[in-house]
């Protein structure tokens, strides 16, 4: 049986309509000035159309690249960022790049420091979740920044959060919910302070609409207890906001220590949408938002960058998930929310 062959530079100079010195040129990253943007984005088009992988390990010792970015993000245990990672993968594998992924946590001090004691070990940084700030001696690396907000000189992928929580609040106060808990998470990034922003500003907009607020930190124990807290003050909510489906967890669990409904007496709403909103019960609402589709699109703004590109920045709408944890407020008034 006759071997099948790989496509060559060669192939790719004859798809892409251009010469071999070009497809060097731009797959070699070495074109900025020497060929124009479009030719550039047609000859890697023609590649990826041809399936065309060069041989990265001759290549990188000629090249002087490792061919490897640096994801980094603020934790591995949150079930979040492990679809980040794999959007992000899926298209660095397809240009011949591999990612590395190391964390850096929000209450960290200080910039981050490279994994490999040398920048020089990676070719481009995708942060996630961070602040611009602590790229630190990253500043001088290629960086796209991912659901950290616009601002801070580096092309930025983001999440449309705003928009996804007062897609929240409006389905709610459709409802007939005037009375809101905000379990906000105590962490103070971007994301946060935009969903915090945004609810206020909807529920401030609603007749009658009051908003009481408690912070906690991303886990179930922390968020039942912040729940526990609105829900036995005077006046307590109808239903409970909260910043991400894990917080959410906890506010079910102090549901349930109160003897409390889900949804008759409490209405409760999470964000993010993992696969811990349907293990829930009853089914979480929240917000869906792209994880995989944040990498993916990251990824595809830093291999422009390392073109030559210059990205402009990308907003990724999220989804408002309607399950069985809302509901009109239930009749039961204040029952059992005191103890």
């Amino acid at each position: 049986m006759p071997a099948i062959s790989r496509p060559t530079s060669k192939d790719v100079a004859q798809e892409a309509g251009v010469s071999q010195s070009t497809v060097s040129l731009v797959l070699g990253g070495k074109w900025t000035g020497r060929v124009s943007p479009a030719t550039a984005r047609s000859v890697r088009d023609a590649a990826e159309r041809l399936g065309y992988r060069p041989n990265q390990a001759a290549r990188n010792l000629r090249l002087g690249t490792t061919r490897t970015v640096l994801l980094m993000v603020p934790t591995l245990t949150a079930p979040f960022f492990g679809p980040v990672y794999t959007g992000a993968a899926r298209v660095a594998a397809r240009h011949g790049f591999g990612v590395v992924v190391s964390t850096w946590p929000d209450d960290a001090e200080g910039p981050a420091e490279s994994p490999f004691g040398s920048d020089e070990a990676i070719d481009g940084v995708l942060a996630s979740s961070i602040a611009a700030d602590a790229l630190g001696r990253f500043r001088e690396t290629p960086a796209v920044m991912l659901d950290s907000g616009p601002g801070g000189g580096v092309p930025t992928v983001d999440f449309g959060v705003a928009d996804g929580m007062r897609a929240i609040a409006g389905h709610l106060g459709a409802l007939g919910h005037r009375r809101f808990g905000h379990v906000a998470a105590g962490v103070d990034q971007w994301t946060f302070r935009a969903r915090a922003e945004a609810l206020a500003g909807t529920v401030a907009a609603l007749p009658g609409g009051v908003l009481s607020r408690d912070t906690c930190a991303i886990d179930v124990t922390s968020a039942k207890d912040a729940a526990l807290r609105l829900l036995t003050a005077p006046g307590p909510p109808t239903v409970l906001v909260c910043d991400d489906d894990l917080i959410a967890a906890g506010a079910y669990k102090a549901a349930r220590a109160l003897g409390l409904d889900v949804p008759g007496d409490l209405s409760i709403t999470g964000f993010d949408d993992v696969l811990l909103a349907t293990a829930l019960e009853p089914e979480l609402t929240t917000v869906r938002l792209p994880a995989e589709e944040l990498g993916a699109q990251g990824m595809t703004a830093l291999l422009d960058l390392l073109a030559g590109e210059r990205p402009e920045p990308r907003v990724l709408p999220g989804e408002l998930v309607v399950r069985e944890s809302t509901a009109p407020p239930g009749e039961g008034g204040d029952k059992g929310r005191r103890v």
